[in-house]
């Protein structure tokens, strides 16, 4: 029987410590740790983030060493996120890994954060074939990509401003909600009426996106109240108002979809990062499919948010190519996914 290589991936671009295990593409252990510390600040501070994974990295990586029964001596390569992210966040998992390759003689795999996610589609029992779609929806990112293989990635289009993330986040705040306030935003808008307000829909040629308006509309909506009656006003129709946001996001994200299965007669779509969590989007999105005769591929829930094992398993990907990266890699904070 043939050795099935065993990958250690590490994940600190933003403000979750995160290592995992993968052997032979079966995933043995996910170890977060989440900062809380970010709650009071109402989003993510880098200083306080790369502080607290400096405390994190050492017994985050023993964890899942210990949950997957394996040595550090076990690991073939260990595969971490060089961006894009927070630079002090980023240099944390960079610098580790570095270290326990020289320790270890073992070789090193840089890995987009991006390539992370879509890799994240094969921690699923049931991956999609290639080539397909894949739109990657969080914080700090929205791009359309067609998949040929792995590694193997076109751009076909992408947010010219605001992530679809932060918008729910930022319209959240307005809204009087907590950070991080996109699965709030998601639970109060099933108990609202999406038809409260139809807030504009920006539409860009191609496949591209423009959330920065639909943010702005609602902020001059509220303004639009009196003084006196406004937060009376947002308390009193909050779930409605999440609704009509959430449902004129979920519009612009599925148009650039349907238009790229249409023009490449691609019906395979996957749907990953952060915002794949939404249940409107993952909703729309596999209706969409199904009128289009093709298929939605999401990860499993605990795998749409930052984590370790889809960077381990885009990291097997690598390893098995023949991809491996010099020691002299750097963190890049503005890396991108073409």
């Amino acid at each position: 029987m043939s050795h099935q290589p065993i990958i250690l991936g590490i994940e600190t671009s933003c403000d979750d410590t995160a290592a995992a295990v993968v052997a032979g593409g079966q995933l043995l252990a996910n170890s977060v740790s989440t900062q809380l510390e970010h709650e009071k600040w109402g989003g993510v501070v880098p200083e306080i983030a790369s502080r607290a994974h400096e405390r994190q990295i050492v017994p985050v990586v023993n964890d899942a060493l210990a949950k997957a029964g394996i040595d550090r001596a076990d690991i073939d390569a260990v595969a971490v996120t060089v961006g894009p992210g927070l630079i002090g966040s980023l240099l944390v998992g960079v610098s580790f890994a570095k270290a326990l390759c020289l320790g270890l003689d073992r070789p090193l795999i840089a890995v987009n954060h991006l390539d992370g996610h879509l890799a994240s589609l094969y921690l699923a029992p049931s991956p999609p074939p290639w080539p397909h779609l894949c739109l990657i929806v969080s914080g700090g990112h929205t791009q359309l990509m067609r998949v040929d293989g792995p590694g193997e990635t076109t751009l076909l289009g992408r947010t010219r401003d605001d992530a679809a993330g932060e918008a729910f986040d930022k319209v959240g705040k307005l809204l009087g909600l907590s950070y991080p306030a996109g699965p709030q935003v998601d639970r109060l808008a099933r108990e609202g009426d999406p038809t409260f307000h139809a807030f504009p829909r920006t539409r860009l040629k191609g496949y591209d996106w423009s959330f920065s308006g639909i943010k702005t509309s609602v902020l001059y909506y509220l303004n639009a109240l009196p003084e006196t009656e406004r937060s009376g006003f947002a308390a009193r129709h909050l779930s409605d108002l999440c609704a009509s946001f959430q449902e004129a996001v979920v519009d612009m994200l599925v148009a650039p979809v349907k238009k790229a299965m249409q023009d490449t007669g691609i019906r395979h779509v996957g749907l990953v990062g952060g915002v794949s969590a939404n249940t409107r989007l993952r909703e729309r999105l596999g209706e969409l499919c199904t009128t289009q005769r093709g298929a939605l591929y999401v990860p499993p829930m605990e795998y749409c948010m930052d984590n370790a094992a889809m960077i381990a398993m885009a990291g097997l990907h690598r390893f098995q190519s023949g991809q491996t990266s010099p020691l002299t890699v750097s963190a890049d904070p503005s890396l991108t996914l073409t």
